[in-house]
């Protein structure tokens, strides 16, 4: 269940209230008259079944609420109560599955923008995975995955591109293309210094890596497993079962692949630099490819439970008039 708590103004409390007590899947809605003093309004909360709550949010909007008053939606661990049961069992779908369009395009409105903080751990991920190669540490490589925030704009690019939000897919787009070339140049600066050290050496970059090749040797597979990861990451953020982004994280190869490029950069290897890249890019296009497809599913999934509601609700009025 979630709640909602609406900031009203008081010409529209009852427009408010009569659109949540006719909403199926709502339960517990309260009236605080005059409660709000900024803005200046009545308070309105009411729980919903998660899979009703995208359709109410929309209406909600329609009514101007965003803009003449606040619409608060968070997450109920528990409820304990008949009523909460009885819009669950309501509502229509399951709950799980339901997707909630505006908090997925907050959720990654708020990871893909260019930040400090998004390029520093961008950065320091592809310095570890630079560490990961050298040593041939399969560990180290798996950490640079966990530690990359790419998946934040990739998500993000892939709910512009369906929500057709040009502004939010465009942010998105350009975390990715400033984000990884900064964070090899960083990388190539790291792997000279470590290189004038001692640290790293052109012999240990020439030698075999057998836990680490894959980085630079793309191929079908690398598109196969780049997709799988692009739906769970998606289904993941759309269900709040945000646990499965690590193993999304874990199965994709982009920060090492970058790691590795700004390695052979560093040494005048172009032609590994070429297959890295590559792989960099197969990963990319894969998980935004699935990505989208998956919302798009979601979308036309969700779209066809919406108008099966509709036409029972419809059943249901023409019964109780011929009842009549």
């Amino acid at each position: 269940m979630l709640q909602l708590r609406i900031i009203t103004p008081p010409d529209r409390t009852d427009e408010v209230v009569a659109l949540l007590e006719t909403t199926v899947g709502v339960a517990h809605v309260m009236v605080l008259a005059g409660a709000a003093r900024e803005p200046a309004g009545d308070v309105v909360v009411g729980d919903v079944a998660r899979e009703a709550a995208d359709e109410l949010l929309e209406e909600l909007r329609e009514l101007g609420l965003d803009s003449t008053g606040a619409i608060t939606v968070q997450g109920l661990d528990l409820s304990l109560s008949v009523r909460s049961d009885r819009a669950e069992d309501a509502a229509p779908g399951e709950g799980v599955d339901a997707v909630l369009w505006e908090s997925l395009r907050d959720a990654t409105d708020d990871e893909s923008r260019l930040s400090f903080t998004y390029l520093a751990f961008l950065a320091v991920a592809t310095m570890l995975a630079a560490c990961g190669v050298m040593l041939d540490s399969a560990i180290l490589i798996v950490g640079a995955m966990v530690v990359g925030p790419e998946f934040g704009p990739l998500a993000g690019l892939c709910t512009g591109l369906l929500l057709r939000t040009g502004r939010a897919a465009w942010r998105s787009l350009l975390a990715l293309l400033v984000g990884f070339p900064a964070a090899m140049l960083v990388t190539c600066g790291f792997a000279l210094l470590m290189d004038a050290f001692g640290l790293f050496s052109r012999e240990m970059f020439d030698q075999p890596h057998p836990a680490s090749e894959f980085v630079w040797q793309p191929d079908m597979m690398s598109l196969v497993v780049a997709m799988l990861a692009g739906v769970v990451g998606i289904l993941s953020l759309t269900s709040a079962k945000a646990g499965a982004l690590v193993g999304v994280a874990i199965s994709v190869t982009t920060v090492p692949a970058a790691g590795h490029a700004a390695l052979a950069l560093s040494y005048g290897q172009y032609h590994d630099a070429q297959g890295s890249m590559i792989q960099l890019g197969v990963n990319l296009v894969g998980i935004l490819l699935a990505g989208t497809l998956t919302l798009l599913a979601q979308k036309l999934l969700w779209a066809r439970v919406r108008n099966a509601q509709r036409a029972s609700a419809l059943r249901d009025l023409d019964l109780k008039r011929a009842g009549r």
